[in-house]
């Protein structure tokens, strides 16, 4: 994986941890459309670096399940992650946009904005 990749990959699993802890990592991966080796590899190296600590507990059908937890390091690693996350989808956004704008300017008969969003034209 390139370094944009996991570093979305980190984002994409923190912000999911934060807000779901007690999912397993099947439904993380599920969530995330990724393979549950990846999913824990990730997990493994979030641990390692400090930005996650796993919690036992028992669910209510009395299996022992586990919580993912951000720790203070991981709560700083996400804000850091979601601002690049940003940079990048707001550079994807005007790279975009001004293709459309280009290709829009090449078009000899141009269609209504709501035409073209509607597939029509």
């Amino acid at each position: 994986m390139s370094k944009r990749i996991d570093d979305d990959v980190r984002f994409r699993l923190l912000r999911l941890l934060e807000e779901h802890p007690e999912k397993s990592q099947r439904q993380l991966s599920d969530a995330l459309g990724l393979s549950l080796g990846a999913v824990n590899y990730v997990i493994k190296a979030l641990v390692e670096k400090g930005e996650v600590k796993i919690n036992n507990f028992r669910a209510s059908d009395n299996k022992l399940r586990y919580a993912y937890i951000l720790t203070p390091s991981g709560i700083d690693a996400k804000a850091r992650l979601t601002a690049g996350f940003l940079r990048r989808k707001y550079a994807e956004y005007e790279a975009l946009k001004a293709e459309i704008e280009a290709l829009e300017a090449d078009m000899p008969d141009k269609p209504s904005k709501v035409s073209a969003s509607k597939g029509a034209g």
